[in-house]
């Protein structure tokens, strides 16, 4: 079973991604880690020494390699829908959850982040805002499903991810072991 988290910085891709990993007895993998050891340096870095193009560039060879044998969970960056080839790459051999948040929400998780290059603006809240109305139809478009994670807590985001792979048939309900089984 392969699936895939996109949604805005901020939305919980990592640590969701994580603890749904765990409940479903997955590999997890962070793109953006992914990433980062592959350029030998933060994104932020490459960043502002190569610029956006060239950071596109090199996410969407990762996002194509984690395509090739998928399998675990998946967090990507939040700017990975910005291109067709991912978009389609994702939506192709993933089960996409699009883990939406208001910006209002995002920029209170986010108000003191200092790694995220995007948001590294003397407005952040008016950034997030402009984000959204940019990437909410592509996230849309590329998801399978869309989980809201502006206030539950990760358990129960969790949860409700679970209940919609189960609805969806991705994976079974537990037995009476209590553990997950993939379809």
């Amino acid at each position: 079973m392969a699936v895939a988290l996109v949604g805005l910085p901020g939305a919980g891709k990592s640590a969701i991604g994580r603890r749904l990993a765990q409940r479903l007895q997955l590999p997890f993998v962070d793109s953006d880690h992914v990433i980062e050891e592959r350029i030998g340096c933060s994104i932020r870095d490459f960043f502002e020494r190569e610029g956006e193009a060239s950071f596109r560039d090199v996410e969407q060879s990762v996002i194509a390699e984690l395509a090739a044998a998928p399998h675990g969970v998946v967090a990507t960056g939040g700017g990975c829908v910005l291109r067709e080839a991912n978009r389609q790459v994702l939506r192709a051999h993933f089960h996409v959850l699009y883990l939406r948040s208001l910006p209002e929400e995002l920029f209170r998780r986010l108000r003191h982040d200092v790694k995220r290059p995007l948001l590294q603006v003397a407005d952040p809240l008016g950034r997030l805002r402009e984000l959204h109305d940019a990437r909410d139809p592509l996230y849309r478009g590329t998801a399978h499903e869309t989980v809201e994670t502006g206030r539950p807590s990760i358990a129960v985001v969790v949860n409700i991810i679970v209940m919609q792979l189960e609805l969806a048939g991705v994976v079974t309900a537990p037995g009476p072991g209590g553990s997950l089984s993939e379809d």
